[in-house]
């Protein structure tokens, strides 16, 4: 290159010369082309990660060269110096000191025996349980208790390693196929724990630039699993199916305007709301990822069992193709009287979980005994269309009974087993919400004192991402017969009018 300043045509050539040599050095060095050919494909529509790569090899550069850290300058103390700073200290304590609104133990019940409809107290106490998740009364099933001691003295405790290397035996494949055989899907994964079950299923899929559309009345075990994603999160309010459309189109009106490119997008919903006790409209879930090509993940860990002419979840009580929900997920804690969860998809979906779902790699497989558990307490729900309709029976009856209750708000679908009492703030008068659990929880202390064991709905609020209104959270079994449940409803009602009857506006 010529110009009319000659230091600068000097300059020009010594620049080219010098990048020409650096250029020849380079390639004789072996790897070199490699090295480049990573560096370019690195960069390409993402050049941050360039940056960041060059600042970490930055710092390892100033890390090594940085003067390393010496001992041999620290001060020295005698013995009885030790001794005094020994003495002097005072450890923190390992968990904050509980105040005693906070302590709550003292009011546990305890119970002696086996988890069951209705259980015994340390003192003897009996009690009729509606606070269990024991919805089909199969927990305490005499049939499901022998084939889990066989299992037991024929397989051991547990294989004490993940499904992937050695921890998966027979009795695991066959649970996978009678799930989905029940449930009429391709192929099923059984994790060992019902909790981490959607919240590994989630980020299995879901990566950093993925879009998901979430219910804001979701469980706490999902919100773990969208956060774990790192996903783009958008949440629509519970269970409103126009909301949900409004923020689908918004997304649908940014990508066009962005020229946001596409990612993998997801609609994430419970089947029966744990925190609300309501079904969700899965009709219209479906209606909208067709039409905004979405793909939905369902939790339909409380309507597995309970929902349904033959208790397979939602798609069985809409009467819908399961394969129309891309993955079914469901927890094996509940219903079918056993422990850890499923997600039953295509074959392609479980597959990829395998390799991919951090519950499923690095945790111990569900122990043989209650994987057989679990496939007997399948076998009696298809042998015992009765329990079904009792439990239905049992749900209208005692909603019927607390139809017309004072002071409290009967919160659930009319076919939901899971029904939450909150506090009518319209009649009653009460403060904040530590006041309204504690007028719950006199509501549950007495009705314990007449028989009948409830429970109040726990939240961990530092971790919940949406406020929930305290509520007594009521599960329905198929173990309980007329006078039971009439009995129950009673006793409830005469413990919120005892309690509540005083805080009238």
């Amino acid at each position: 290159m010529e110009t009319a300043y000659p230091p600068l045509n000097e300059l020009f050539v010594f620049l080219n010369t010098t990048i020409t040599q650096i250029s020849i050095f380079y390639s004789h060095i072996p790897g070199s082309g490699i090295l480049l050919k990573y560096i370019k494909n690195s960069h390409q529509n993402d050049p941050f990660r360039t940056i960041l790569e060059l600042l970490l090899v930055f710092f390892a550069i100033i890390y090594l060269f940085t003067k390393k850290y010496r001992t041999d300058n620290l001060i020295e103390l005698t013995p009885q110096e030790v001794e005094e700073l020994v003495d002097e200290w005072q450890p923190e304590p390992l968990v904050p000191q509980l105040s005693d609104e906070e302590n709550e133990f003292d009011k546990i019940p305890v119970i002696n025996g086996p988890q069951g409809p209705r259980v015994k107290l340390v003192n003897g106490k009996p009690l009729l349980n509606i606070s269990s998740f024991d919805f089909l009364g199969l927990l305490s099933h005499d049939s499901i208790k022998e084939k889990a001691i066989k299992t037991l003295r024929e397989y051991g405790v547990g294989s004490c390693g993940p499904p992937g290397f050695y921890g998966t035996v027979d009795v695991h494949t066959e649970i996978e196929r009678k799930i989905s055989d029940f449930l009429g899907t391709e192929d099923t994964i059984i994790y060992s724990q019902g909790f981490s079950t959607i919240n590994s299923a989630i980020p299995s899929f879901c990566k950093r630039g993925d879009i998901i559309v979430a219910d804001e009345g979701c469980n706490f075990s999902i919100q773990k699993g969208l956060q774990i994603s790192r996903s783009i999160i958008k949440w629509y309010k519970h269970n409103n199916m126009e909301d949900l459309e409004r923020v689908l189109r918004k997304i649908k009106d940014e990508d066009i305007e962005t020229g946001r490119r596409l990612t993998r997008r997801f609609i994430v919903s419970e089947g029966l709301f744990e925190n609300y006790g309501d079904i969700t409209p899965l009709p219209n879930l479906i209606e909208l990822k067709k039409k905004f090509k979405y793909r939905l993940i369902l939790d339909e860990s409380l309507s597995f069992g309970t929902l349904g002419k033959r208790g397979a979840g939602l798609t069985d009580y809409f009467d819908i193709d399961p394969n129309q929900v891309d993955m079914i997920v469901g927890s094996m804690c509940y219903s079918i009287a056993s422990s850890g969860g499923f997600c039953s998809g295509s074959f392609e979906i479980t597959e990829h979980q395998r390799i991919s779902g951090p519950a499923y790699c690095y945790s111990a497989s569900l122990p043989a005994m209650l994987t057989v558990a679990a496939t007997e307490s399948l076998k009696l729900l298809k042998q015992n269309p009765l329990l079904l309709s009792t439990l239905k029976f049992n749900t209208l009856l005692f909603k019927q009974l607390l139809h017309n209750i004072k002071y409290l708000l009967l919160n659930g679908s009319a076919d939901s087993p899971v029904i939450h009492l909150r506090i009518d703030e319209g009649i009653v008068r009460v403060g904040d919400i530590e006041d309204k659990e504690k007028c719950l929880q006199d509501i549950v202390d007495e009705a314990m004192n007449n028989g009948v064991l409830l429970t109040r709905a726990k939240y961990n609020r530092t971790q919940e991402l949406f406020s929930i209104e305290p509520s007594i959270r009521i599960c329905i079994s198929a173990s309980f017969n007329k006078k039971e449940i009439e009995k129950t409803a009673s006793v409830i009602k005469s413990a919120a009018t005892k309690v509540l009857k005083n805080r009238v506006h």
